[in-house]
C-alpha cells in the first residue's frame, strides 16, 4: 500500500511538472506526460501520436490524442482542463466512412 501511495505521489509530480511547459522531449509537456501514463497503465512504448488536439474551453485547456504503441496496439486518450491524469481507451476494430445502415447493392 505504501508503494502505491509513493508511486501515485511520483505521477502526480511528474504530472504537474509535465502540465507547467517542462517538457523532456521535443513533444509539448502533456504528450510527455501522456507517454509515461501509457508505459504505467497499459505497459505501452509509445511510437507516436495521432490526432492531437488541445482545446480551449471556458475553464482552461482540454487534450486528446490516438496512441500508436509498439507493439501495435492503439488507444484514444483524453484529460480535460480539471483532470489529474487521462482517461484512456482501447481502440477497437472499425472501418471508417462505411454507412453501416446501407445494405449492399443487389
Amino acid at each position: 500500500m505504501k508503494l502505491l501511495t509513493i508511486m501515485s505521489l511520483c505521477l502526480m509530480l511528474a504530472f504537474s511538472f509535465a502540465s507547467s511547459g517542462h517538457s523532456q522531449s521535443s513533444d509539448p509537456g502533456w504528450l510527455d506526460s501522456l507517454r509515461s501514463q501509457m508505459a504505467f497503465d497499459k505497459d505501452c512504448e509509445v511510437a507516436y501520436f495521432l490526432n492531437i488536439r488541445e482545446r480551449e474551453e471556458a475553464v482552461g485547456v482540454s487534450y486528446s490524442a490516438r496512441v500508436q504503441c509498439v507493439d501495435g496496439r492503439q488507444f484514444d486518450a483524453r484529460r480535460g482542463a480539471d483532470d489529474t491524469s487521462f482517461t484512456i481507451e482501447t481502440c477497437g476494430v472499425a472501418v471508417c466512412g462505411l454507412d453501416r445502415e446501407v445494405s449492399p447493392k443487389a
